[in-house]
C-alpha cells in the first residue's frame, strides 16, 4: 500500500484559516457507503440524519496551551517546545523544534523563569522528555506562559482561543483540538438528546499519533506513537448495552473512533480503562466498535485519509474529496466536515 494512494490535490485557498462565525454553520457532506451516494448540506442538518436509539460518542479532552517559547540556559539559544503526553511525575514527552541544540541535561528556561525543563531523554525525531520544574500548579503556569498550539497550516492568529475547543471539552492533557466536534453547538447537543439520542464522553489526549505526517513510501512500514485514551465504567456499559441491542454507534472523530476501536479490538468488549493506544488503521481494517462517523477533511497522504478510507472505502473517499475541492468546501482544523453513515 502506497502512500502515493493517498494523495489528492488541495488548492491553498481551501485551507480554512479562521472558524466561521457560528460552529454550526458549516458545511456537511453526507456519505451513504450502502449507495454511495454524495449529499451536500450544513452541520446544522445531522438531526436528520441521527435517530432514537443512536449512541453519539464524543472525545471530551481539552486542548492545553501547549507551545512554549523558551531559551536554553547556557547560550541563550531560542528553542520552541511543543508538550506531547503528560508521563508523569512532572515528566512530560515533548516535541521540540531545534531538537539539536537540545542534548541531556540540557536546561530550558520559559518567560519569567517560574518555568523550568530539563532534557532527561532524547528520542527520534524531535522527541525529548522534559522533567518540569517549577513552584505552584502546573496548568496555572502553563495558562500563562504557554500558547495554544494551532496547526502550522493555520497562519492567521486566532482571536478566541475557546474557538480551538469543543463545547464540551472537559478533561485537560491535548496538544491539537479534536476538531470534528468543533461544529457542535450546546443547541445542537440539546436537539441530539430530544431526538432520543444518548451522547456518551470519551477521553483521547491527542498527540503526535494523530498529526505525525507519514514519511515512508509503504504505508505499512509507518509506526504510530501512542496516545493516552480513557473509557469510564458507565459508558463501557452502556456501549456494550447498545452493541447487544444493535443500535447505531455514531463517533465523532477519528479520536474517537480510534479510541473505541483500540479499546474492542483488545478486549472483545467495552471495558473501563486508561492507557495508552498505538492503533493504526488504514484500508483491510475490519472495523468492529462504531457504525458511522463524523469527521473533517483531512491532510493529504495522512493517517486520519487513510482511516476514514478504510471506512468508506478508498476510492468512494477520494471521490468524497475531489468533489469536495470542486464544491469548495473548507479544508483542515476549522474547515468543513464529513457524516459517513
Amino acid at each position: 500500500m502506497k502512500l502515493s494512494e493517498f494523495d489528492y490535490n488541495l488548492p491553498e485557498e481551501l485551507i480554512a484559516q479562521t472558524p466561521l462565525q457560528k460552529r454550526d454553520t458549516s458545511r456537511l457532506m453526507v456519505l451513504n457507503r450502502k449507495e454511495r451516494t454524495i449529499e451536500d448540506k450544513h452541520f446544522y442538518d445531522i438531526l436528520d440524519y441521527l435517530h432514537a436509539g443512536d449512541i453519539l460518542v464524543r472525545n471530551n479532552t481539552k486542548v492545553i496551551p501547549a507551545r512554549l517559547y523558551g531559551t536554553k540556559e547556557e547560550t541563550n539559544g531560542h528553542v520552541e517546545v511543543l508538550l506531547l503526553k503528560d508521563l508523569g511525575n512532572n515528566v512530560w514527552e515533548c516535541l521540540v523544534g531545534n531538537a539539536r541544540i537540545v542534548k541531556m541535561g540540557t536546561i530550558i528556561t520559559f518567560g519569567d523563569g517560574s518555568l523550568k525543563a530539563k532534557c532527561i531523554y532524547i528520542g527520534e525525531e524531535g522527541i525529548r522528555h522534559f522533567e518540569m520544574i517549577y513552584d505552584g500548579i502546573f496548568y496555572e503556569i502553563l495558562d500563562h506562559l504557554g500558547m495554544m498550539p494551532l496547526p502550522p497550516y493555520i497562519k492567521e492568529k486566532l482571536e478566541d482561543s475557546s474557538r480551538y475547543q469543543t463545547v464540551y471539552a472537559k478533561i485537560e492533557g491535548s496538544a491539537a483540538a479534536p476538531t470534528a466536534g468543533l461544529h457542535f453547538t450546546d443547541e445542537i447537543l440539546e436537539k441530539v438528546q430530544e431526538k432520543g439520542v444518548e451522547i456518551l464522553d470519551v477521553t483521547l489526549h491527542v498527540g503526535l499519533g494523530t498529526f505525525r505526517p507519514v514519511k515512508v513510501d509503504d504505508v505499512l512500514e509507518h509506526h504510530m506513537h501512542s496516545e493516552f485514551y480513557m473509557i469510564d465504567e458507565e459508558t463501557a456499559q452502556k456501549l456494550n448495552t447498545a452493541k447487544a441491542n444493535g443500535q447505531r454507534i455514531i463517533s465523532v472523530g477519528t479520536t474517537s473512533t480510534r479510541t473505541l476501536e483500540a479499546n474492542y479490538k483488545k478486549y472483545g468488549q467495552f471495558k473501563v480503562t486508561q492507557e495508552s493506544t498505538d492503533i493504526f488503521i488504514y484500508p483491510g481494517y475490519q472495523f468492529e466498535a462504531i457504525d458511522a462517523l463524523i469527521t473533517n477533511f483531512h491532510l493529504p497522504k495522512s493517517t486520519l485519509v487513510m482511516l476514514v478510507s478504510a471506512f468508506a472505502d478508498k476510492e468512494f473517499i477520494m471521490k468524497a474529496y475531489h468533489h469536495a475541492v470542486e464544491e469548495k468546501y473548507r479544508f483542515f482544523s476549522f474547515g468543513d466536515c464529513m457524516f459517513i453513515q
